[in-house]
């Protein structure tokens, strides 16, 4: 390959992680900078040079990757980042960081001389792992060409949605998708609480709706998580769900739109999270139906 470039990432859980370790894959020089450094340690393996501190990780970066817990932790990471930042550069904010402080970011960008993009993904650990995200974009059509590299590398496909950033089209339209798989998780979750509290087999369930516009792949693949187990390690994790969804419970609400489904996910999540499972796969909503672990 020779359209080879220097990124950082910024953030390295679960999604970050995956993409920083895709990016050198696919011949790119990564360095890489995580609030926990330990936790960034492993990506050394494959290559990955880790940081001490944000700014060296974006020190002479074409693109910056951001991947973060929310927007403000991305501002206050950039921020400490800003000696090091290359004007010019591109800035790839893929942090799910809700519409409220999109404009803050777009400033930052602007005083610093950064090329914006809001650029969110869709998809969990396996999907990031595989390099099969899809990427929800904003950003100038000029220059696009100098972010494909790390779009291509770290996703399946990129939908546009708008050429500037700051508007944050992409950032409403992941709210928009997000809002589902919150949705149809806590009904999955619920279905199978009500399943053992009316003594019910799943199984019979699942056949009832088999090959029916009712069955869904995304609700057979969360429950046997719970049938089977295996919420760790979390494809996404219940502590990042809430965050999710009081994000879009407040986009809702500045938009006049009230969502009461939303709302009463995310008031499960938390009740998860108090339980113990904010580390767990977010169908681990599931244990909010039970003032005590289930057996199932």
């Amino acid at each position: 390959m020779t359209d080879t470039i220097t990124v950082s990432v910024l953030g390295t859980g679960i999604m970050g992680a995956a993409m920083a370790r895709n990016l050198a894959r696919a011949g790119h020089t990564v360095r890489a900078w995580n609030r926990t450094r330990d936790k960034a340690e492993p990506l050394g393996a494959d290559g990955i040079t880790v940081t001490d501190t944000p700014a060296e990780a974006v020190e002479g970066a074409d693109v910056v990757l951001t991947m973060l817990y929310d927007g403000p932790a991305t501002l206050d990471v950039m921020r400490q980042a800003a000696s090091g930042l290359r004007p010019g550069a591109a800035w790839v904010q893929s942090t799910t960081a809700g519409i409220e402080v999109i404009d803050e970011l777009a400033d930052f960008a602007r005083a610093h001389r950064l090329v914006f993009f809001d650029a969110p993904v869709l998809g969990t650990r396996q999907p990031a792992e595989a390099g099969q995200l899809l990427v929800l974009a904003a950003g100038p059509a000029g220059s696009r060409d100098a972010v494909a590299p790390v779009l291509d590398a770290v996703g399946a496909r990129t939908v546009w949605t708008g050429e500037d950033g700051a508007e944050g089209s992409a950032t409403r339209l992941k709210l928009v998708a997000n809002s589902w798989v919150i949705a149809a998780t806590a009904a999955a979750g619920e279905v199978l609480a009500l399943s053992q509290a009316l003594g019910v087999d799943p199984q019979s369930f699942f056949e009832a709706i088999a090959g029916g516009p009712l069955d869904m792949g995304y609700l057979r693949a969360k429950t046997q998580l719970v049938l089977d187990d295996r919420l760790t390690p979390a494809q996404f994790a219940v502590a990042t769900a809430v965050k999710d969804a009081r994000l879009i419970v407040r986009a809702g609400e500045l938009s006049g739109v009230r969502l009461d489904v939303a709302a009463a996910s995310a008031e499960r999540l938390e009740r998860a999270a108090a339980q113990g499972h904010a580390d767990e796969d977010m169908v681990a909503a599931y244990f909010a139906s039970f003032d005590e672990k289930p057996q199932h």
